[in-house]
């Protein structure tokens, strides 16, 4: 009677806001762990497992879940970091367009605008480079898979109503997952590359404006981003 009175008084403080079964399990072999430390032996009387508590003993336990609700797809039950497993999926065309802009001032935009930059044309420059970092992402994200693309696009535009250069990157590929990080890191690294060539001639640069801007095909089908 005693451990089960403090089973019932422990196990609210002692488990968390839980809200699956494995995290109820793992809560109750952590009170039964304790248990034995107090008693000297593995508890029997008084044991608990998960089907012998009710709502009632547990308040604060939920093991129903909404499955359509979003949630962290590399994180697995146990809160590791987890490569997903896409071998399952069929292969569709999926294509992904995202966006950067590097603010440059109006000396250094200049220079770039008159191909006057030291270090070279830096639009081809971070072209090329963007180009290169898209397929480099699955070495540079660790839990992104190789992907075999299709298609890169890079354009670099300058925009002299604020002495920016503007960077937009697409990926494409017939394949089990999308491209969304190859379109980000492409132009990631275009901005990345513009800074580096132009840094000689200024440090008051800045990256800014990073984003995906759509994507096609796969599961979750079609997105853009609203204007």
């Amino acid at each position: 009677m005693f451990l089960r009175r403090y089973a019932v008084a422990r196990l609210p403080s002692l488990r968390r806001c839980v809200s699956t079964q494995s995290d109820i399990t793992a809560a109750i072999n952590e009170y039964n762990k304790e248990m034995e430390f107090i008693t000297g032996e593995s508890p029997s009387v008084g044991h608990v497992s998960p089907g012998s508590m009710n709502a009632e003993e547990s308040p604060h336990i939920s093991v129903e879940s909404n499955q359509s609700e979003p949630r962290l797809t590399h994180v697995n039950t146990h809160g590791e970091a987890n490569m997903v497993d896409i071998s399952s999926k069929k292969d569709s065309r999926r294509v992904a367009s995202a966006r950067c802009r590097v603010l440059l001032g109006e000396k250094v935009y200049n220079l770039v605008a008159a191909n006057e930059i030291a270090k070279g044309d830096v639009l081809n420059v971070a072209k090329i480079a963007g180009i290169s970092g898209a397929k480099q992402t699955s070495q540079l994200i660790p839990l992104c898979h190789n992907i075999g693309l299709t298609h890169i696009n890079m354009n670099l535009t300058l925009n002299e109503k604020d002495f920016s250069v503007e960077i937009e990157g697409e990926a494409v590929t017939t394949g089990k997952t999308g491209v969304e990080m190859e379109a980000l890191t492409a132009v990631t690294v275009a901005g990345l590359t513009v800074y580096d060539m132009c840094k000689a001639a200024s440090k008051d640069l800045k990256i800014t404006d990073v984003y995906l801007e759509r994507k096609t095909g796969g599961k979750s089908g079609d997105w853009s981003r609203k204007k």
